[in-house]
């Protein structure tokens, strides 16, 4: 069965990035790429994926224009956008529940990938569409910024790690 997931890292303070977009507080880290809950296994489990346009943006800014991402990537948004060559990047302003099932379709099985922000993970979870939240709490405070999950959602705590810096939880959305 498809699940629909927000995986992401976070400030202790609830923030996936600063208020001008900075990751450094994450870059900086130390984190065992094979250690609890890592990046790797989370991905040998996704068909499909989605992201906001400014978390597209920052990727394409700071990547040098590359793009890392092999499976399907839905990129909400209004604005004009390119995709890197040779990617399979979807544009999209559909509503949320009629690009899911597009993704569950793509995602022949395998899971989803809500990559962020919080704004459109909240989004799926509005239309009961989110399964799961797995976040890795790095041991900083940047005060404000782009929040976690700018929305009420009850979740049910599955898994707690750690991954050296990191204090790693995965929870259940509760329906």
């Amino acid at each position: 069965m498809t699940r629909t997931s927000y995986y992401t890292a976070s400030t202790l303070d609830g923030f996936i990035a600063t208020d001008d977009h900075s990751l450094d507080w994450l870059l900086s880290r130390d984190i065992d790429q094979s250690g609890p809950m890592n990046y790797d296994d989370f991905r040998a489990r996704l068909g499909a994926g989605a992201m906001g346009a400014s978390t597209y943006e920052w990727i394409i800014d700071h990547e040098n224009g590359a793009w890392s991402y092999t499976l399907p990537m839905w990129v909400f948004t209004h604005r004009n956008l390119t995709a890197p060559a040779g990617a399979d990047v979807r544009f999209t302003s559909a509503p949320v529940p009629e690009v899911h099932a597009e993704m569950v379709e793509a995602a022949a099985g395998k899971d989803i990938w809500v990559v962020g922000g919080g704004d459109l993970v909240g989004q799926f979870h509005d239309h009961g569409l989110l399964d799961e939240v797995m976040v890795q709490y790095a041991p900083v405070t940047v005060g404000s910024g782009k929040p976690l999950l700018p929305r009420h959602v009850e979740l049910e705590l599955r898994e707690v790690a750690r991954n050296r810096e990191f204090a790693c939880a995965r929870y259940d959305v509760k329906r």
